[in-house]
């Protein structure tokens, strides 16, 4: 299979501050409105055409995501979508022609489905089972088929099709009885990589081959492992293993000998490696400290190539053309979104495609993120990423927000975020918290939190609080808690449990009710349900006395802080109706709260009015409750319910 070499990370949360003091005095740092920071463009993606004249990306120019082509020397985007409800995501050019797969879900509801734009202009749904989520898995060697998966056979587990590039018809190849994970296909099409999961960390990693009908287990010992590749001659497999270690590395599987080698080690996990078309480059991604770093392998010598130099900046992805004459890359940091180039390796001319930071906003203005460690309650070396606002000083202390991540086992990631940004902009620090359970930290610390969930975890966070509140510029006074998704329970967990620690909370889709949303996980997310409940509990067993222990919901009546809330209805994973049954609760004790509810967004907003509207609740409330340089609306407490649609 020809693999797409589109390991975007959606990286959702980063910040932090470069040792050195900026020069600049407080008077003349300039604060943005939220207009201007998402006036800020996002690009993604970037798939070139057959004849290696544009790219197709997506890009949230037009206020939500839509899909655009650009000239692969610089140039206008053209669109090639146009919608204003919901977000479409470019996935690839036609291997042969100039035809264009898409994929959208229904407003946030992650039911996806695959579309293709034809020549003439018009686009068609390809993957029309209504309720059935479709996946884009790459393109057969001889550039006639796509692969894809879908649960329309049985909404539990994905099966995966062959559907014709020339007239669209499908059928299956693999038939998904056992809730294994497709992995990849060999370009002979006789292997197919498998996988079942374990528990949060390992999983079993296989080889089906086609002809034989024989299941061969890859790994030997209960470990993580992830598939990554086939070689371009379908004669070895190659996959990243934890196994005898702390982090991932690199190792290959000699198909008609069965041999193993290591191919590739590093310091920190290896967390994605894969072929150019021809095979002449590996590309090899690794999580350094919360970070990408990537080497681009000559596969001959298997030594670095020399990439671009972007001097403070990093290159965060890569991909390539079929014939291997060109590179797209994206190129930014933490106080600077990623922008889009191209290089051709056989003139090595360079060509910057965006321009994504909005021009009113001065670089200077913006904070670098700086990578600190600190010891929670019991010994243990919490990593975590601190932006420090540049107008804090000694006599001049900030408030601060502790940030948590989403998961559990997330990790909050050196790349830029608008929200932080703006947060820090307007005087916040923020300290993001890698709490122990999070991933790019070696599988011991991975595994830390398993059935510890709000409690040790919770007590990095306190920890967390309690090294800000140490630091000269920081009003230890003022210090509150955010985080989306589990990061949303951590902060429910901390204003219930620990109600005396933080100042404020902002819960961002956050989970407060563990039974129900255990028990409610998407049919097709079966194949790791069992391992969600070895971490977590199960709801159906004995656990469920824990789960409802550590459940804000039945605990509302501790919580004494000022709360803001912010949900998507149309979010599968965590259900509205847990955001709805905390607001009632914790206003039944007369505490300050907000409730922010957008109709048209799923776990997560990526509509940018709503997300203006998201952060401009957010620092309204920290203003209020956290420096408490403003009086609630009407000088009263704001104990009422803002639904935001647009």
């Amino acid at each position: 299979m020809k693999k797409i070499l589109l390991l975007v990370l959606l990286i959702l949360f980063i910040a932090c501050k470069d040792n050195q003091k900026t020069e600049k005095s407080v008077h003349s740092l300039k604060n943005y409105t939220i207009e201007q920071f998402m006036d800020n463009e996002a690009v993604g993606g970037g798939s070139f055409s057959f004849d290696n004249s544009n790219l197709l990306v997506s890009s949230n120019r037009s206020g939500i995501y839509n899909v655009y082509t650009v000239p692969v020397k610089g140039g206008e985007m053209t669109a090639i979508t146009s919608s204003d409800s919901t977000s479409i995501f470019a996935e690839s050019y036609f291997p042969n022609d100039n035809r264009m797969l898409m994929s959208a879900d229904g407003n946030g509801d992650e039911i996806d489905h695959l579309f293709v734009r034809e020549l003439d202009g018009t686009i068609k749904d390809i993957t029309p089972d209504k309720g059935a989520k479709s996946n884009f898995y790459g393109w057969s060697d001889d550039d006639k088929y796509l692969y894809y998966g879908s649960n329309k056979r049985n909404p539990q587990f994905f099966d995966v099709y062959k559907l014709s590039v020339e007239d669209y018809s499908s059928k299956m190849i693999y038939q998904n009885n056992d809730g294994l994970n497709f992995n990849g296909i060999s370009n002979d099409e006789n292997y197919f990589a498998l996988s079942k999961t374990i528990n949060t960390n390992d999983n079993d990693l296989f080889l089906y081959d086609v002809k034989t009908k024989e299941m061969i287990k890859i790994n030997d010992n209960q470990s993580g492992n992830s598939a990554q590749d086939f070689s371009v001659d379908s004669s070895a497999f190659y996959y990243t293993t934890d196994d005898g270690s702390e982090f991932s590395y690199l190792m290959s599987y000699d198909i008609n000998s069965k041999e193993k080698k290591k191919v590739l080690e590093k310091s920190w996990d290896i967390m994605g490696s894969g072929f150019t078309s021809k095979g002449t480059y590996m590309v090899v991604y690794v999580n350094e400290d919360g970070k990408n770093a990537i080497e681009v392998l000559d596969t001959k010598t298997m030594k670095p190539i020399q990439l671009p130099d972007f001097g403070n900046k990093s290159i965060t992805s890569v991909g390539f053309s079929d014939d291997e004459k060109w590179m797209r890359m994206y190129v930014g940091g933490s106080n600077t979104p990623s922008d889009l180039y191209t290089y051709n390796f056989e003139t090595k001319e360079q060509y910057k495609l965006t321009d994504v930071l909005n021009d009113e906003i001065n670089p200077e203005d913006l904070v670098t993120a700086k990578v600190i460690r600190y010891k929670s309650f019991d010994g243990t070396e919490i990593p975590a990423i601190y932006y420090l606002p540049h107008q804090a000083s000694e006599t001049n202390k900030v408030p601060a927000m502790v940030w948590v991540h989403g998961g559990p086992g997330g990790q909050t990631r050196q790349g830029f975020s608008s929200l932080i940004q703006y947060m820090v902009n307007h005087g916040y620090a923020v300290l993001a918290v890698n709490n122990r359970g999070s991933s790019g930290y070696g599988k011991t610390f991975y595994k830390m939190d398993d059935k510890n969930h709000g409690e040790k975890d919770l007590q990095d966070c306190v920890e967390g609080k309690n090294w800000l509140a140490e630091q000269p510029e920081i009003d230890g006074s003022k210090i509150g808690i955010i985080g989306g998704s589990y990061g949303g329970y951590m902060t429910m967990a901390a204003l219930t449990y620990t109600p005396e620690e933080f100042a404020v909370g902002v819960n961002l889709f956050g989970v407060t009710n563990w039974m129900r949303t255990l028990k409610s996980i998407p049919p097709y997310w079966e194949s790791f349900r069992e391992a969600l409940y070895l971490e977590l509990g199960d709801p159906f067993s004995a656990d469920s006395v824990r789960l409802k222990r550590i459940s804000p919901l039945f605990h509302t009546d501790k919580v004494t802080k000022p709360l803001i809330v912010l949900q998507g209805s149309k979010d599968p994973r965590v259900l509205q109706v847990e955001s709805d049954e905390i607001v009632e609760g914790v206003r039944k004790n007369g505490v300050p709260v907000e409730y922010v509810l957008f109709e048209d967004e799923g776990h997560g907003f990526v509509k940018k009015e709503n997300q203006i509207e998201a952060y401009t609740k957010i620092l309204n409330f920290l203003d209020v409750y956290l420096k408490k340089e403003k009086e609630p609306i009407d000088g009263e407490i704001p104990v009422k319910e803002i639904e935001a649609t647009p």
